[in-house]
């Protein structure tokens, strides 16, 4: 388990909404304060990646039986494969001292809800479902099959995401520029009230700290 003390930062949007370059900033302008866990996957490794840097790259059956074991905050099946974030990976990031982000989806986010973490939730969005449309066509990266699969699975996590009282905080992605900011300044924040309630969290804010 997750020791007290460990702050986590959820973050969860569908694809083409921008979180995952609103998260680049926020590493970039304070690589220091956040760290990501690092998740498992059965899937095979691609060219470049590293075991223990992109992902723990595992067997199903190993998996599997550390899930049953209760070794892992939360886990999910896409094409065949199983990953998971594990409570030794998000404890590695908190002993550096380090916010651990999460980026995961709804799915993800219901099991994490389900445990006792000292957690932040924020779902980004984008500004409308055309714009999402526009967004994942201008990547060249999917079939028209796969493109309406992925535009489908954002109108259900859109509903979650917009249902009062699932996330701390739902922001708008119409421009990096507009929405890092306000992202940016909800977090520090969120982390300035732990810090004053709890007593042992510690957060600086200097960029480049």
């Amino acid at each position: 388990m997750v020791h007290q003390g460990c702050k986590v930062l959820v973050v969860c949007g569908p694809s083409g909404s921008g979180k995952s370059t609103l998260l680049k900033r926020l590493f970039d302008e304070y690589p220091n304060t956040f760290g990501f866990s690092v998740s498992h996957t059965t899937r095979n490794p691609r060219p470049g990646e590293q075991n223990g840097y992109h992902y723990h790259f595992t067997t199903k059956e190993e998996m599997e039986i550390a899930i049953g074991r209760g070794e892992f905050l939360e886990s999910a099946i896409f094409a065949n494969n199983i990953y998971g974030t594990s409570f030794a990976a998000i404890q590695a990031v908190c002993n550096e001292g380090k916010v651990c982000v999460l980026d995961i989806d709804v799915q993800g986010v219901k099991q994490v809800k389900k445990k006792n973490l000292d957690s932040i939730y924020i779902f980004i969005k984008p500004p409308s479902m055309d714009e999402l449309e526009k967004r994942l066509r201008l990547r060249a990266t999917e079939t028209e099959e796969s493109l309406q699969s992925r535009l489908e699975a954002a109108k259900q996590d859109m509903t979650y995401g917009e249902t009062p009282g699932n996330f701390n905080l739902v922001l708008v992605n119409d421009s990096l520029e507009k929405a890092y900011p306000k992202f940016k300044e909800f977090i520090f924040q969120e982390l300035e009230k732990s810090k004053l309630s709890n007593g042992h969290f510690f957060i600086k804010q200097s960029s480049n700290n």
